[in-house]
């Protein structure tokens, strides 16, 4: 099969240095809406991957991420927001990337060329044929990812990706490759763009489509978040307060007893 890097293709607009900023934010907006009409025609394939993820944490398995560079941060981003939103356990969702911890803030010189450590990092994690490997590249071709999935996929360890470009090198070693096509960047090569958005996009998908499986939300209420501050600790009084019909002050009483919005939803329920 052709295989086109779409994200490496030149921008549909040029002369950019020459642009006002209020030309430039259009041109950019312009783009972006092309986004989400991407991501729309890859339901599908985002659908088996939630289905599969569901039923290998259902098993006790966790989900990783792997990624390089901006892909890397945006699964790293995506799963340290799991615990926090919907009390999951930090270590249920993991976020790996090219060049460990420091490559979080900065760029990590040939990190995501090496063909070794992406599996390498996968191993510190004992990772089994129970967990989930979801690689990330916008351009489909990272060596880092690339590799760490083929020998997930050798190991009879589940594989998804998301990608940017059609018959890339990731899909082929993906059971469940998701290749989201944004077409060139506004900034000619420029994947944390439209790449990245889209890429995010389909990452609140799978870790929100998950969680609710799972059984983290009520309705449509988050009843297993953690309360870190003030902010979710009103947010969490309300949720009880609605949910149960009561005042806030006896809302708040439930929750100080309790620690947590769904035992305290349960408790008052169970009386």
């Amino acid at each position: 099969m052709n295989f086109l890097k779409i994200t490496e293709q030149d921008s549909l607009h040029d002369k950019l240095e020459d642009k006002s900023i209020q030309e430039l934010l259009e041109g950019i907006h312009q783009e972006d809406q092309k986004v989400s009409k991407a991501v729309q025609t890859v339901l599908p394939k985002v659908e088996q991957i939630i289905i599969k993820t569901v039923a290998q944490l259902q098993k006790g398995g966790r989900l990783f991420y792997i990624g390089a560079g901006t892909s890397g941060r945006l699964g790293i981003l995506d799963a340290s927001e799991c615990p926090p939103t919907f009390g999951s356990d930090p270590e249920q969702v993991i976020g790996i990337i090219a060049g460990g911890k420091t490559a979080v803030y900065r760029a990590v010189e040939n990190a995501e060329d090496n063909t070794n450590q992406g599996w390498i990092d996968l191993q510190d994690h004992k990772i089994s044929t129970r967990d989930m490997i979801v690689g990330i590249a916008a351009s489909g071709t990272t060596p880092y990812v690339v590799e760490a999935l083929r020998e997930a996929q050798n190991n009879n360890i589940p594989t998804a990706c998301i990608c940017c470009n059609k018959n890339s090198p990731l899909a082929a070693v993906a059971d469940f490759p998701v290749e989201v096509v944004v077409g060139p960047e506004f900034i000619t090569g420029s994947s944390r763009m439209k790449a990245g958005t889209a890429q995010k996009m389909i990452l609140n998908m799978i870790s929100t489509a998950t969680m609710v499986r799972l059984g983290h939300v009520r309705g449509n209420k988050m009843v297993d978040m953690q309360m870190t501050n003030v902010k979710l600790k009103k947010r969490a009084i309300k949720i009880i307060q609605e949910q149960l019909l009561v005042s806030s002050e006896i809302a708040s009483a439930l929750l100080h007893e309790h620690k947590s919005i769904r035992k305290a939803i349960d408790q008052f329920n169970s009386k």
